[in-house]
């Protein structure tokens, strides 16, 4: 997202639009991933359906890197100074990430304040929470406002660690990497690749997979900055040397290589390499690059396609920042009721797929696209 969430581009700059398409499927993907997620949590199994659906936060990061760097990069010193650059991502970013959190603490109270364990929590600690995730202020593993008792981050809004990382990321940006020529970033990118080449392929975080960067506990912030750094780095650089080519149907070939590509069985094996591991590394060093490509090389040829691709990515990062308090109350139900599949339940999880896109459109156009307009008239410059 936020990776998902970049879908600003500089006032006067043409949008992608095939990217703002992608940026939505792998949006849904998500929610898709989670729902099959809570099937595994429900029943202390495995997540054996869309098991590389965490990867779509990589994607995320790759293209938030590349269209911050076509939106941003020629602009410095010249009608766009730091100062500026933050507020206009803070406006972007931040009004969503506080309805994601009100809606979080909602949903942990209609859970009865409990813990998944049973533990009473009290709600001192849920509104102590909820000010911490309106202000960014990750949990520790175990203290009082940590209320879910998974050790994540943000626990009133799971998904909320991967804008954390977002933040960073847009925070060195404009401090570091904007000012590397394009060998210096491209060392830069190559040395974060490899390091994350390595996180994957020795398993590092001991999980199997790199699905890390969700709580503050062992190698997590290490491998999520790894997830953020590369991949939005790579982004920015793709977008210093990007030259389109000629692709027929670019929507349609990456959309199929994304689900594709997050539908890919678990790979078993951790000696002397995580086959996992070398997949992950593959998706993210290669197979990902090469979608952006050829999904900013695409154009979309009726009007039909554009309002399509427009809506997905209206609603990418809505979807994305609202649909896991629901995903809590999905788990809450599979959970109470001992189901863990879903033919038990499809008709349950396509009405929580649905009502998440729903939620999503109705918080844009009643919340965060008034609120950005308000923000942006009253806090950005004129130039």
């Amino acid at each position: 997202m936020s990776n998902i969430s970049s879908s600003a581009f500089a006032d006067t700059k043409a949008h992608y639009d095939l990217l703002d398409g992608l940026r939505g499927v792998a949006a849904l993907m998500v929610i898709w991933y989670h729902v099959f997620e809570g099937y595994a949590f429900a029943g202390g199994g495995n997540i054996e359906t869309l098991n590389h659906g965490y990867l779509a936060v990589d994607f995320f990061f790759i293209l938030s890197g590349f269209v911050i760097g076509y939106a941003y990069d020629d602009r410095w010193d010249k009608s766009l100074t730091m100062k500026d650059f933050f507020k206009r991502r803070l406006i972007r970013l931040h009004p969503m990430v506080v309805m994601g959190a009100v809606l979080g603490a909602i949903t942990f109270c209609i859970q009865g304040c409990v813990q998944w364990d049973g533990t009473h929590v009290a709600i001192s600690m849920v509104m102590l929470s909820l000010l911490c995730t309106i202000f960014f202020i990750p949990a520790m593993p175990g203290v009082g406002y940590e209320v879910r008792g998974n050790g994540e981050m943000f626990p009133l809004n799971g998904p909320c660690w991967s804008l954390f990382f977002e933040y960073i990321g847009n925070i060195l940006y404009a401090l570091f990497i904007r000012r590397l020529s394009n060998k210096a970033l491209t060392v830069f990118v190559v040395l974060l690749g490899a390091a994350l080449a390595a996180f994957a392929v020795f398993n590092v975080s001991t999980y199997g997979n790199i699905g890390v960067g969700w709580t503050l506990d062992g190698v997590n912030f290490l491998g999520g900055s790894l997830r953020m750094l590369f991949p939005f780095s790579l982004g920015m650089l793709m977008s210093r040397n990007f030259k389109p080519m000629k692709v027929r149907g670019a929507f349609w070939i990456c959309t199929v290589a994304l689900i594709a590509l997050f539908a890919v069985p678990y790979l078993e094996g951790i000696e002397p390499l995580c086959m996992n591991g070398v997949y992950e590394a593959f998706c993210v060093i290669v197979a990902f690059p090469i979608i952006l490509w050829i999904g900013a090389s695409g154009t979309t040829t009726d009007v039909q396609s554009t309002k399509v691709c427009k809506f997905l990515g209206d609603i990418s990062y809505p979807v994305y920042v609202i649909h896991y308090p629901l995903m809590y109350l999905f788990y809450a139900w599979l959970i109470e009721n001992k189901l863990y599949t879903l033919g038990e339940t499809w008709h349950v999880a396509v009405c929580v797929f649905v009502l998440s896109i729903v939620l999503a459109y109705l918080c844009l156009k009643l919340y965060d696209e008034p609120i950005r307009k308000y923000l942006a008239k009253r806090f950005l410059s004129k130039k």
